[in-house]
């Protein structure tokens, strides 16, 4: 609950708020002390006196207990919360409902009293009755997460259809399928491909919003590892999901630091030159950590329907990283290796906190029309803001990452907490992400969340067929089986094979090493020739996929050097071996020194020690 400024967020003492009170309203109160005796006393200061007394000791113990077990938790839940006002919104999120009329409406008559209107004041409950409250009462249990072990294979969606027979309304079950995506190896592939594309200077982005364009997508789908999480090619226009992997890619490279904007293009930072030679997992992690705090997107512009963000709403938004900081934190909270149910987390979060805020001005937020702000709208706003905000956090840059394995369905209707509100009821989905079900830490996840020491990759698990899909010969060919091969795996093999007719393909050296060069895996190949053939490879495929792994062994790269000439070998002999530079630096040729681009600063500084500079 969110008091405006001008409204007392606190009352000092018991005394304070009874002298707020009308006389009819102190007679009331007393009523409710001494049951159905009326109390003779009339004048204001005997009533306060009266109630005051009857709040304290033995007496406030034995009202407590004159209330229902609802209005104790309501009660016990203020006394001992971090706040001294009823948070309606957090109550029924824990307990299911409300406890009565927790405060009686003073501008509607006649009014209705309860025993809860001895313990708040406008929702506020003096202090010094909350500290006698707190010391004989229990402290509420805190909500848990239920962690589990499995996960089921479809989910029930429920929907309603107008009945002309019996004029009302029937309520529908359907089953959907619940796709599950393991991230962590896809993670590390998809980081060394985009890598390289950033490098080849070949991902476009726009000058003024850095985010990636039609241009940009096209380049980027080829490259992840089994596709984005939703293929959009069987909805039509105004079903389409979006991108969500080839999307968050480009954002990642640009707030984790690795790559810069040049004109329209990305281009590799220093951070992202070092992180080419660098273990995967490690530039993961970190890019994760820099994501956390940075400025150049807000995860809310990715809910398409919420207009007014670059408006007046604007102003009234919410600093990014404290959002995602409550969400990290709450990730925290999770079991590695252990599924969790999104809702599941929301009520955690929502009851034990840290909460967070999307926003301070709901009014210049709107989905169908200006006029109808957000705030009017009487709309369940944690769910559609900081519920969804979550959801995109989540699905859309922690996942790509590879940190969280994700169960998810389509978002069609997956969410329909929107149904019913003026203007937005026809949208099939809130968010693209409305979909994500579940979710799990893995060994990367945890490892860039601090919740292990280091990192330790999960074994592939390879699901044969039952009925082989592809032949491996001995000619390195592979030749389909009549099934229909999935979009992704037809992209694999494209990726690593040349297509010599509709349903086979040739393995040859210079197509996998092109593969390799753009930052593709052989393993990855491997495993899914495995898969889908039920067989293990034939000895000439293997003898050719381990030569080309040789080779790319053979020759490494170890980062970006920075090369500088001297005016003679002397110099460069004198730089190369001076105990201030030599840490920094290395021979090339007897007038050549490179020096790593990670130890430019150091080295310069050094040189300086020396009695030379380089310009810049």
């Amino acid at each position: 609950m969110i008091y405006s400024s001008d409204e007392p967020q606190s009352i000092p003492t018991l005394f304070d708020a009874l002298q707020t009170e009308t006389v009819d309203t102190l007679k009331e109160q007393a009523k409710l002390i001494s049951g159905s005796e009326q109390t003779k006393l009339v004048r204001k200061a005997n009533l306060v006196e009266f109630i005051g007394q009857r709040m304290t000791g033995d007496h406030l113990q034995a009202l407590w207990q004159r209330l229902d077990a609802l209005q104790q938790a309501a009660v016990t839940e203020t006394a001992h919360g971090p706040n001294p006002w009823f948070d309606a919104d957090r109550f029924v999120v824990k307990y299911g409902q409300l406890p009565g009329p927790i405060l009686t409406n003073r501008w509607v008559y006649p009014r209705k009293y309860s025993l809860l209107d001895l313990f708040f004041f406008d929702e506020i409950m003096p202090e010094d009755l909350r500290r006698r409250i707190k010391a004989f009462t229990p402290k509420p249990e805190p909500v848990h997460l239920s962690p589990l072990s499995e996960i089921p294979g479809e989910a029930a969606l429920l929907y309603e259809e107008w009945d002309q027979k019996t004029r009302q309304k029937k309520t529908y079950r359907n089953m959907v399928p619940i796709t599950c995506r393991l991230t962590e190896r896809s993670a590390i592939h998809d980081l060394k491909a985009v890598l390289r594309l950033v490098d080849a200077g070949k991902l476009a982005v726009s000058d003024k919003t850095r985010q990636p364009g039609v241009a940009g997508l096209k380049a980027m789908n080829p490259l992840l590892l089994g596709g984005d999480f939703y293929d959009d090619s069987g909805y039509g226009d105004d079903q389409k999901i979006g991108p969500i992997k080839s999307f968050a890619w480009p954002m990642l490279m640009q707030g984790g630091g690795l790559a810069t904007l040049n004109g329209k293009t990305l281009e590799l930072s220093k951070t992202g030159q070092k992180a080419l030679g660098e273990p995967p997992e490690k530039t993961l992690a970190q890019i994760w950590q820099r994501w956390l705090k940075t400025t150049v997107f807000d995860e809310l512009r990715r809910i398409d329907c919420i207009k007014g963000q670059t408006g007046k709403g604007q102003r009234g938004l919410t600093a990014v990283a404290k959002r995602r900081a409550a969400i990290n934190q709450m990730l925290k909270h999770c079991p590695p290796g252990q599924w969790i149910a999104v809702n599941d987390l929301f009520r955690f979060m929502r009851v034990n906190g840290p909460n967070f805020e999307i926003t301070r001005d709901l009014e210049n937020l709107y989905v169908n029309e200006p006029m109808y702000g957000m705030d009017s709208m009487h709309c369940p706003d944690w769910m559609l803001l900081q519920a969804r905000y979550a959801l995109c956090l989540l699905f859309e840059y922690a996942a790509t990452l590879g940190l969280l394995d994700v169960a998810y369905i389509p978002p069609h209707d997956a969410r329909p907490d929107y149904r019913g509100w003026y203007g937005i009821s026809d949208l099939p989905f809130f968010s693209r992400y409305d979909g994500l079900l579940y979710f799990r830490i893995n060994p990367l996840g945890a490892y860039a969340l601090g919740l292990a020491p280091g990192y330790q990759p999960t074994m592939p698990e390879i699901v044969t067929p039952e009925a082989p899909l592809i032949r491996v010969l001995p000619n390195l060919e592979i030749a389909a089986m009549g099934s229909r091969l999935e979009p992704a795996d037809l992209m694999m093999l494209d990726r690593y094979a040349n297509k010599v007719s509709d349903a086979v393909w040739k393995l040859d050296q210079a197509r996998l090493l092109d593969a390799l060069e753009a930052g593709h895996d052989l393993m990855t190949l491997a495993e899914l020739l495995v898969a889908l053939s039920g067989q293990p490879l034939p000895e000439t495929v293997e003898r050719l996929l381990e030569d080309i792994a040789r080779r790319a062994r053979s020759v490494q790269s170890k980062g970006t050097v920075w090369l500088i000439e001297c005016a003679d070998p002397a110099l460069a002999a004198l730089i190369a071996n001076d105990s201030r530079t030599k840490p920094f630096c290395q021979t090339a040729g007897d007038r050549s020194l490179t020096v790593p681009l990670e130890s430019e600063t150091r080295f310069r500084s050094a040189l300086r020690k020396l009695g030379y500079i380089i310009p810049k």
